[in-house]
């Protein structure tokens, strides 16, 4: 780090999309560059192309190297030298090249530790999918190229509200028979340690959802709840794991019973992640947990329809950098406070077995 200052890598997502907007309308504020060292992983030509789309009066200084980037200010790394045309709203094949090197460059800097932590613009998953990027998502990949045999497990988050999946980006006709008692149980355990570890909660709360509608009604609807998910929570809390439920999805969020919970585990999707935007569209995060690397992007797509036309709200990008700084704080409190723990005394914990020894005359 520099000053103490967070190093905060950004890819700039597809070219075609509000990234660059929500970027500039972000880091227009001078005391978001005060509180981190940005560096946009981007080009300098399609930054000013849209700067002047949207009428951003951000200004941004070019660097070589994060090593180069300058605290408060903007710093963009040109990531391709070729010439690559703009066209706002369009999914191409250019935009969605110039997002892939945007973030493989950013991986690449975070493997040499060039960067703390990684904040990513939205994508076109059709269009940025290759043979160098056989992945659906950001998560798949980060977890593939970042993280280091661990499981990724997505969350969408803001102040009230956490949402995990068991299943991530795949055809709803597929969740059914990839749902398993391990799985979950995995999910729970990495979605525990998360809130420890990254949110400092100590004994966190967390709700279970159903997958079939009424929680399968008793095997009639279904009966991934009896076989797999209510056998993996009681695992679990056996475990010491505070999990919950499972509960039927649409009164489980329509009578705000997760305003209970430190966190929902969702088994897919769409299940978890329509409600809470409907609840968080505008303050949303979206985190890859579980990783060594700590990133998270806001939580929406691309939004072509109003790319160029300076309306994007930026509140979620803001969001998705505050909590990279936030979450990697608390790793660094974590790893401090673990670094060097004190030595485990042998002792008589139980006191009832010590009165008893005692009053054998086995202890003085």
């Amino acid at each position: 780090m520099n000053n103490g200052k967070i190093r905060v890598g950004i890819t700039h997502g597809d070219t075609n999309g509000v990234g660059y907007e929500l970027i500039l309308k972000t880091f227009g504020d001078p005391a978001m560059c005060d509180l981190c060292i940005p560096i946009v992983y981007g080009s300098a030509k399609v930054a000013t192309f849209h700067r002047r789309a949207v009428g951003s009066e951000t200004n941004f200084t070019v660097v070589s190297s994060p090593q180069a980037a300058q605290s408060g200010r903007l710093n963009m790394i040109s990531v391709f030298d070729e010439e690559i045309k703009v066209d706002l709203g369009q999914p191409t094949e250019e935009s969605g090249r110039a997002a892939l090197l945007s973030l493989q460059r950013a991986v690449e800097d975070y493997e040499n530790g060039d960067i703390d932590v990684l904040v990513t613009a939205p994508v076109n998953k059709k269009n940025i999918r290759s043979s160098e990027f056989p992945f659906v998502g950001h998560t798949e990949y980060l977890e593939k190229a970042l993280g280091e045999g661990q499981e990724a497990l997505m969350m969408l988050m803001n102040q009230s509200l956490r949402v995990a999946l068991v299943t991530m980006h795949m055809p709803v006709k597929e969740v059914a028979a990839s749902i398993s008692q391990e799985a979950i149980e995995r999910k729970i355990d990495i979605l525990n340690d998360s809130l420890k570890t990254d949110f400092t909660i100590s004994i966190p709360r967390i709700a279970v959802l159903s997958l079939n509608p009424h929680v399968g009604d008793d095997g009639l609807l279904g009966d991934e709840e009896e076989n797999f998910i209510k056998p993996a929570i009681e695992a679990m809390r056996e475990k010491g794991v505070q999990c919950f439920g499972p509960y039927s999805a649409d009164g489980f969020f329509g009578a705000g019973q997760y305003k209970h919970f430190d966190a929902v585990l969702a088994m897919y999707h769409d299940q978890g992640l329509a409600p809470f935007k409907a609840l968080s569209m505008d303050d949303g995060v979206n985190f890859t947990a579980g990783l060594p690397v700590v990133r998270t992007s806001p939580d929406h797509g691309t939004a072509f329809d109003i790319a160029g036309k300076g309306v994007a709200n930026e509140n979620s990008f803001r969001q998705a950098v505050y909590a990279a700084i936030d979450i990697y704080r608390n790793r660094e409190r974590e790893d401090e406070a673990s670094a060097n723990p004190l030595k485990i005394v042998a002792q008589e914990r139980d006191s009832k077995t010590y009165a008893q020894r005692t009053a054998a005359g086995q202890i003085e």
